[in-house]
């Protein structure tokens, strides 16, 4: 658990040199460290300054979750893509008034979740 820690001061301490333009390096990270009264293993520094130096920190977090992968298949799809997505849309409309009826069917039997 104390590597887990190590690691999580180092990503907050670069993070924060990132925030501040400042550049990553190993004895950037270790200067914030020792101002925080944080003790990490002398290599995690390093580490983290050597794995950060091809790495754009700012790009990376504000595309976290930007559904890079989810475009890729809409782009992919046939001309006549929409009358297959309407197709879909009226099967789970169906897909969804089915339990309905049969939740209707259960309280009919006295089947009631708070019954």
């Amino acid at each position: 658990n104390m590597s887990s820690t190590d690691e999580l001061s180092c990503v907050y301490a670069s993070l924060i040199l990132q925030d501040d333009d400042v550049a990553v390096t190993a004895e950037k990270i270790q200067t914030l460290l020792k101002a925080a009264n944080v003790e990490v293993e002398p290599y995690w520094p390093s580490l983290f300054s050597k794995a950060l130096e091809s790495v754009d920190l700012k790009a990376l977090i504000t595309n976290v979750g930007s559904g890079v992968g989810a475009a890729a298949p809409a782009a992919g799809a046939p001309a006549g893509g929409a009358a297959p997505a309407a197709d879909a849309a009226k099967k789970d409309d169906k897909k969804k008034k089915e339990p309905e009826s049969e939740e209707e069917e259960d309280d009919d039997m006295g089947f009631g979740l708070f019954d």
